[in-house]
């Protein structure tokens, strides 16, 4: 029997629907939903464990997967069996989990897994646009403490309209590709790309998205009404002791003040209050220390961020000395690494990043196979924050979230600026070596110039820089800090990325940690952004004012030829042999694809020596090379035959002919001998096709004056032809 199906749907205006279903599947899970638009399910559920776990914070994991059955298809390698999340399921989990986990109260330990997963797939759905939607109906329908339901929804523009979840095809046309995650009263998230917009175009966008997700926020709402709401669970709060907190607060907040104020470096700023810190627990018994040390700790935090935002907030000044808008002092180098086909240091303040450039082929684009979505990338970014960077000892155990993350961003901001002719794959890493502020715009930045410095004709220049806020909702007082280090990222309400090029943003990444950030906030952070960003694009421009206009000598140099579809199985040769020797003997690589479309080849040619690539296409259009009537051709005499002598054409080599010994002189020439010989080069004309030997005829002696008297041999006609076979055989005949 199935069980009772509880139903709502979400009308997105254009004839689209969302639907959210609960009730037939995964009844064991704390809370369960079926999302669906079009063909596309997914299906998420939610179980938080009843015993606090003994950890300081929420044990959160947000995992996301796609089930290539969803889109009837077999998972790649081996095993055929979904391994590993891609990095596309990685940024649809961080999506996600940015804007949960900020909703749990701060004392809520208990492990809780939210589970997203593609059950049906439908090519005009782009499924992460739903995944907010999804996890958050299923906690509302939980018992969960949850501040309030969320959603979040994709927002494309096309021709100038915004669209609510664009499909993938109206994303290609859009100018706009933006993921805004938000609550029906404040806007919590937003991340995407976009090209060249201004910043009043960007709030409108968020505006619009805005609208739509309160909608699928009311939906959530009337859906756990329906379904019967639970009451929200109790849990063991953390200790508190209100006479302690004061006591730590009195001790350390003035101290922290003026450490703050002081305008110090990180490290030595990080000892000083490690030294109040200290001289605060010493103030109290090993005995007591054992019962109320971790509370110490909490209250001691807790005088620190409110006294390094009341500094901000009343004196404007920051944790390094700098004023609310300052940048801290910014060097750059280019050139650095010498075998890397680009380099570049950027390095702003106590944040270094150092990015190198790879200039491949087609085959070495990054290959992206998802059920929901298969292609390749010729531009892409890879980011490394190894623990060095800030003074720390710790495993390595793979590529971590974060990294991909911010990688990805980076990849964004920049991907627009190479131009779509680039011949190239392009392959940008960056190596975080210092971190104390946004590495992730460190590596924008620094990519840029180690783009421009490979020769790769960007577009224009991109840079990059993280803003912060501190606000008091009592006193209405906010401050918006340009560059913000990384314990202003920690202490603050606001971490916003914004990158673009002089004449627009092009990627952003914002997270905000306060309920009801007004539009004017959003917008005075935006432009606050856009001086900051200009100030280090300037610094950018003189460092490398514009792509050098050629690779480097050590570089490959690419060169991309088209040929008609029936030339290219005589480029690969039988079994790939004519292509591997021509790669062998000119040390070049050739990749050929096949346009989809017109079906042409498509040839790459990548090599360091510029003689190897000319020697390819010397072989091309030897392939390609067809003589036209009428005109006359050098040759070269490369065989001698009895009646006649095989040449070769000088502009085509390997393009062979028979020219006969009736075409070498007007006179008759009993032996070639006497006319050419081997070795010889002269030039012939091209006469065609032969009707009756269907081969390619070429002459010497039409370009030679016939000599005086000359006549014609009357051409043979079929009545002669035909009073030959009218004799008798010769055996008759005696």
């Amino acid at each position: 029997m199935i069980p009772k199906v509880f139903k709502e749907v979400i009308d997105l205006g254009d004839g689209r629907e969302i639907s959210i279903e609960t009730g037939k599947l995964a009844k064991q899970a704390h809370g369960s939903v079926v999302v669906q638009s079009g063909k596309c399910m997914l299906l998420c559920t939610v179980v938080s464990n009843y015993k606090q776990s003994d950890v300081d914070f929420l044990p959160l994991t947000v995992d996301y997967r796609e089930k290539f059955a969803a889109a009837g298809r077999y998972p790649g390698g081996f095993f055929k069996r979904e391994a590993r999340p891609s990095d596309g399921e990685v940024l649809t989990m961080r999506l996600v989990d940015r804007v949960l986990r900020p909703l749990f109260p701060k004392d809520y330990h208990s492990e809780t897994q939210v589970m997203i997963q593609l059950m049906s797939h439908d090519e005009n759905v782009m499924p992460d646009a739903m995944a907010g939607l999804a996890a958050s109906a299923a906690i509302q329908l939980s018992d969960f403490p949850f501040e309030c339901a969320i959603s979040e929804a994709r927002v494309g523009r096309v021709n100038g309209e915004f669209i609510i979840n664009p499909t993938r095809a109206q994303l290609a046309e859009s100018d706009i590709d933006m993921m805004i995650g938000a609550s029906a009263d404040s806007v919590m998230m937003v991340e995407g790309e976009m090209d060249e917009i201004s910043e009043e175009e960007m709030t409108e966008a968020i505006k619009f998205a805005h609208e739509a997700i309160k909608e699928q926020c009311a939906a959530q709402m009337r859906l756990a009404e329906a379904f019967g709401r639970k009451e929200v669970r109790e849990y063991e709060p953390e200790r508190e002791d209100e006479e302690l907190a004061k006591k730590v607060h009195a001790l350390a907040y003035d101290k922290v003040y003026a450490v703050a104020k002081a305008g110090s470096a990180k490290h030595e700023r990080s000892a000083a209050f490690g030294e109040i810190k200290e001289a605060i627990k010493a103030t109290f018994s090993e005995e007591e220390l054992e019962d109320i040390g971790g509370l110490v700790s909490k209250y001691f935090y807790k005088a620190e961020k409110a006294a390094v935002r009341d500094l901000t907030l009343n004196e404007g000044l920051r944790l390094d000395g700098r004023k609310t808008d300052e940048i801290r002092p910014i060097w750059c180098e280019i050139d650095y690494l010498p075998s890397t086909h680009g380099s570049a240091i950027f390095t702003r303040g106590e944040t270094q990043a150092l990015a190198t450039v790879t200039l491949g082929t087609s085959r070495d684009s990054n290959q992206i196979d998802m059920p929901s979505h298969e292609g390749e990338e010729r531009f892409y970014l890879h980011y490394n924050f190894p623990p060095f960077s800030t003074g720390e000892a710790r495993p390595i155990r793979g590529t971590s979230r974060r990294e991909v993350g911010h990688g990805n961003l980076a990849q964004r901001a920049l991907k627009g600026m190479v131009p779509e002719d680039c011949p190239y794959t392009v392959r940008v890493v960056s190596e975080v070596l210092e971190s104390n502020g946004s590495s992730s715009m460190a590596t924008v930045c620094s990519g840029t110039m180690a783009l421009m410095d490979a020769g790769v004709q960007l577009k224009k220049p991109v840079s990059g820089i993280a803003m912060g806020l501190i606000s008091d909702a009592d006193s209405g007082k906010y401050a918006v800090l340009s560059d913000i280090l990384g314990d202003e990222d920690h202490l603050g309400d606001m971490d916003f990325k914004v990158t673009g090029t002089a004449d627009g943003i092009t990627a952003c990444q914002m997270d905000i940690k306060v309920k009801g950030l007004s539009y004017e906030i959003l917008v005075k952070a935006l432009m606050q952004a856009k001086d900051g960003r200009l100030h280090i694009l300037e610094k950018l421009t003189d460092t490398i004012a514009a792509p050098n206009a050629d690779v480097k000598p050590h570089s490959p140099k690419m060169v991309t030829r088209i040929i008609p579809n029936e030339f290219i199985g005589a480029l690969i040769g039988p079994g790939g042999k004519v292509i591997q020797e021509l790669q062998k003997e000119t040390g070049t690589t050739i990749v050929i694809n096949e346009d989809p479309v017109t079906e042409e080849g498509i040839v790459e040619i990548l090599g360091t020596d510029q003689n190897g690539i000319d020697a390819v296409q010397a072989k091309i259009d030897s392939l390609m090379f067809k003589p036209e009537v009428g005109s006359v051709y050098e040759v070269k005499v490369i065989k001698m035959l009895d009646f006649g002598a095989v040449v070769e054409y000088q502009d085509a080599p390997g393009n062979e002919v028979l020219l006969h010994v009736s075409e070498l002189a007007w006179e008759r020439t009993e032996n070639v001998s006497d006319v050419v010989n081997m070795g010889d080069v002269f030039d012939v004309k091209y006469l065609g096709t032969d009707p009756r030997t269907r081969k390619d005829k070429v002459s010497k002696k039409a370009l030679l004056p016939k000599p005086e008297g000359y006549k014609e041999r009357p051409p043979r006609t079929n009545d002669r032809r035909r009073d030959n076979r009218d004799r008798k055989p010769r055996r008759d005949r005696d």
